[in-house]
Formats: C-alpha cells, sequence, structure tokens
C-alpha cells in the first residue's frame, strides 16, 4: 500500500506544465509530484556554494550555523508550488523517499523551529523570496549522492506561507573538486531512525571507527527511550563499542539482518 500511495503521489510525467517558468525542466533524480508547477527555475551556474549543517540564525549581521559544506561548482535549482490537496512536507518525504532509494545519504535534517529562520533560509541560503514562510513549516535537508556521482549534493527545501501556499526547492550542486570526507550530524541520524526504523552503513565493517562510533552513540543518546537492534558481521563489537560510549546495554540487542556493514533497526 504504502509503495502505491508513493507512486501515487509522484505522479511523474513526461508531458508539459502549461503553467511552468518558460525553459524550466525537472531534475531526473527527484519526480515531481502531480499537479505541482515550477515557479522559479535557475539553470546550471558556478558559483562558490556554503550549504549549512546545522540551525541557522543571524548575530551581529553574520549568518551562523554549526556546520557547513563549502565548496565550488555547478548548481541548478527548481522552485515547485505544491497543488493545494498536497502538504509541503508530503512533497518533502517523497523526494527524501526517492532519494534514499537511490543511496543518497543524509547528511543534515531538520524540521519546523529546529532549522532557524526561515527567511533566512529563504533569502540568506537559497535567495528566493518565495521560500519565506512560517518557521513552524519548514523543513531541510542535504543528501550526497551515492558513488560514483559523491561529490553530487542535493538540498531540499519545503515551506508553508502565510497564504497556506506550499513549496518545495530542489537544488542539485556538482562540485568541481572531491567533497571529501562527510559525515550526517547526530540529531540527523537520530531523526532518520525515527523516521525510516533504521541506519543503514554498508561501508562500516569495523567497530573501532571511532569517529563514526562518537556520531552513533550521540545519536541513541539524544533519545534514551529507543531500543534499537544491531546487526552485520561485527555486530556484538559494535555494541559493545556503543556500551562503552555510554549506550545502556538494556537498549540494544543483536539482531539478525543480513548485509555487509552495521545496521541498526528501531524496535517498536
Amino acid at each position: 500500500m504504502r509503495t502505491l500511495s508513493l507512486l501515487a503521489l509522484l505522479g511523474f510525467s513526461s508531458l508539459s506544465f502549461a503553467a511552468d517558468v518558460p525553459g524550466s525542466q525537472d531534475l531526473p533524480i527527484v519526480p515531481r509530484m502531480v499537479d505541482a508547477q515550477i515557479v522559479d527555475y535557475r539553470p546550471a551556474v558556478e558559483l562558490e556554494r556554503i550549504y549549512p549543517l546545522g540551525s541557522i540564525r543571524k548575530i551581529s549581521g553574520q549568518l551562523r550555523f554549526d556546520g557547513q559544506v563549502n565548496a565550488r561548482g555547478n548548481a541548478t535549482a527548481v522552485t515547485y508550488e505544491l497543488p493545494p490537496e498536497h502538504s509541503a512536507l508530503d512533497a518533502f518525504t517523497a523526494a527524501r523517499e526517492a532519494l534514499q532509494k537511490q543511496d543518497a545519504q543524509l547528511l543534515f535534517w531538520c524540521q519546523a523551529r529546529d532549522c532557524g529562520e526561515s527567511s533566512l533560509w529563504a533569502n540568506e541560503v537559497f535567495g528566493n523570496a518565495k521560500l519565506y514562510g512560517s518557521d513552524n513549516e519548514q523543513a531541510y535537508l542535504l543528501l550526497r549522492l551515492a558513488a560514483p556521482k559523491d561529490n553530487t549534493l542535493v538540498a531540499l527545501y519545503s515551506i508553508t506561507r502565510g497564504n497556506r501556499k506550499a513549496y518545495l526547492h530542489v537544488e542539485q550542486f556538482e562540485a568541481a573538486a572531491p567533497l571529501g570526507d562527510l559525515r550526517p550530524t547526530s540529531a540527523t541520524l537520530l531523526r532518520e531512525l525515527k523516521s525510516t526504523g533504521e541506519l543503514d552503513f554498508p561501508t562500516l565493517t569495523d567497530a573501532s571507527d571511532e569517529n563514526w562510533l562518537r556520531l552513533i552513540s550521540r545519536g541513541l543518546n539524544l533519545d534514551a527511550t529507543l531500543r534499537v537492534s544491531i546487526s552485520g558481521p561485527n555486530a556484538e563489537a559494535w555494541r559493545q563499542a556503543l556500551i562503552g560510549q555510554g549506550v545502556r546495554a538494556a537498549r540494544m540487542e543483536t539482531g539478525s539482518v543480513e548485509g555487509s556493514g552495521l545496521h541498526v533497526q528501531l524496535l517498536r
């Protein structure tokens, strides 16, 4: 049922949309929602781009956030106005799920007031006044595509304005140089676990990876009520290592999900 509803929601069509901005087109990696219209389109242009990895705020006239990805490359942006029967979060979720099915890695994900001020995202980050709306009805996600396209980032931003019009902004950025090692925030890992029910790390085979160990343990400890199963070739080693990082043993059990790396599953 979920698959059918998602297909119905996306409803991608090769037909042209009469109300689209002239010369605009969809990004192939993110299917369009049924009856959504392109109201702003910015073709590929080379520029220096900064993508926040944290809630944004302005202090003494300067934009502040906890982390960022800063690179030079080509950016293409599409902004959709959504049909009244679907919310901004509907479109955001459908786009996220489509990208995750392509094994894109989530780097930073925030919703509502956890993102900071919508006016800053609209005007300072994306330079698009159409994206200014309620702080409580916004969502932002930065993803990295899977290899061999791992030097490509995709930013999603959804918003509902005061007039109840909803928008989804999709930006694809192709870096001119390798992006190197990028890791998600602990809060993003927790949000992904709660939303999807699992975390998959196919390349994590060794529990001695201290950086990932800290990220995962901090994510789990942000909500001490959750219980999870740990699967993979070295599942018990990971479990013991997470206990050593302060995750209570009673919250974790060894699972049986097969795979090449670490798999964390939420126990309902």
